[in-house]
């Protein structure tokens, strides 16, 4: 059965499309692969992207990361009024108590500094990514 594969972005979704489309060219097993995003913008360019299916919004949030068995997107969509307020504290508890394993990209957010971690740009960081799902995927 294919796991279901769940790509969470806001604003523009720019990462969450970059990691659609990685996800798309690297990952070679069967996925079910739906993109969640705090809004429709973010959403369509997921889908775009190469997304099976996207929703927005919070009921979104609630509804489908229960199904995920790995969350992908930025380290912003688990904390509540990220992305200028986009994440809303009830989508933030979503991806946290979804029992999906997270791999989350640690991108900066005004209000939260990761330190420890070495700076690297997104494309990196959403290799990174797709590598940690495809080794996951592997196990």
């Amino acid at each position: 059965m294919a796991k279901t594969v769940v790509v969470v972005d806001g604003m523009g979704g720019g990462i969450g499309a970059k990691i659609v489309a990685l996800l798309r060219k690297e990952i070679k097993v069967e996925i079910s692969l739906l993109a969640i995003a705090t809004n429709a913008v973010a959403a369509k360019n997921m889908v775009d992207a190469g997304a099976d299916r996207g929703a927005s919004g919070e009921n979104a949030f609630r509804i489908s990361l229960p199904h995920a068995d790995f969350v992908l997107g930025p380290i912003g969509i688990a904390f509540p009024n990220a992305m200028m307020g986009e994440v809303t504290p009830a989508m933030a508890e979503a991806v946290l108590m979804a029992r999906a394993r997270k791999l989350l990209l640690p991108i900066a957010q005004s209000h939260v500094e990761i330190v420890g971690l070495p700076q690297c740009n997104v494309l990196d960081l959403v290799g990174e990514a797709v590598a940690a799902l495809e080794r996951a995927l592997g196990e």
